[in-house]
C-alpha cells in the first residue's frame, strides 16, 4: 500500500476516533454538567471497594452509618424540615434508583440532581470534594454490601433508560 494511502487512512481513524470521544462525551455530561446513563457502579472491582469503603467512612459514615443503617427516623422530617439521613443497605430506598440518579444526587445535592429549587435536604454535593471516580467508587462500596437479589433488581433498574 502507498504511504499516501496508509497516512489518509491514519489521518480518518484518528478523525473518527476524536468524533467517537466527542460525541460520546456529550453523551456522558449534561448541559449542567452532571452525568447521564454512562455512569455505571463497579460493585465486584476490588480496588474500587476498597477505595469507596474508606471514603464512605470518611465522609458519609457520620450521617449514613457505619453499616449503612441511616439515622432514625428517616422518613419523617426533623423541625428543620429536613428529612434524617436514610439507610444504604437494602432497607432503605437507594437500590430503588439508577446509577446515573444515585451519582447526580452525590455529586449534586438531592436539590440540583431534582432539579427542586425549594428543596432542603442535610445532604450536601460533594462536587468538587470527591472526583467522579471516588463517587463511583463510594456508591459501588455501598452497593457491594446489599444483597444479591436486591443487586439484581438494582442492575436491572440501571439497564432500563431513563425516562
Amino acid at each position: 500500500m502507498p504511504a499516501a494511502r496508509k497516512s489518509w487512512i491514519r489521518a480518518a481513524l484518528i478523525a473518527v476516533a476524536a468524533v467517537v470521544a466527542v460525541v460520546g462525551g456529550f453523551r456522558f455530561w449534561s448541559a449542567d454538567g452532571g452525568a447521564e446513563a454512562a455512569v455505571r457502579l463497579r460493585p465486584d472491582d476490588a480496588a474500587v471497594i476498597a477505595l469507596g469503603q474508606k471514603i464512605h467512612a470518611a465522609q458519609c459514615a457520620s450521617c449514613h452509618g457505619v453499616r449503612l443503617e441511616g439515622q432514625p427516623n428517616w422518613r419523617e422530617r426533623g423541625p428543620d424540615g429536613r428529612l434524617p439521613a436514610p439507610p444504604r443497605d437494602a432497607s432503605g430506598h437507594t437500590w430503588h434508583h439508577p446509577d446515573e440518579v444515585l451519582f447526580r444526587i452525590t455529586k449534586l445535592g438531592v436539590a440540583r440532581a431534582a432539579n427542586l429549587k425549594d428543596y432542603a435536604s442535610a445532604m450536601p454535593a460533594y462536587e468538587g470534594v470527591l472526583s467522579d471516580a471516588e463517587i463511583v467508587a463510594v456508591l459501588s462500596w455501598i452497593k457491594a454490601q446489599w444483597p444479591p437479589a436486591i443487586r439484581a433488581k438494582h442492575d436491572e433498574l440501571s439497564r432500563t433508560p431513563s425516562r
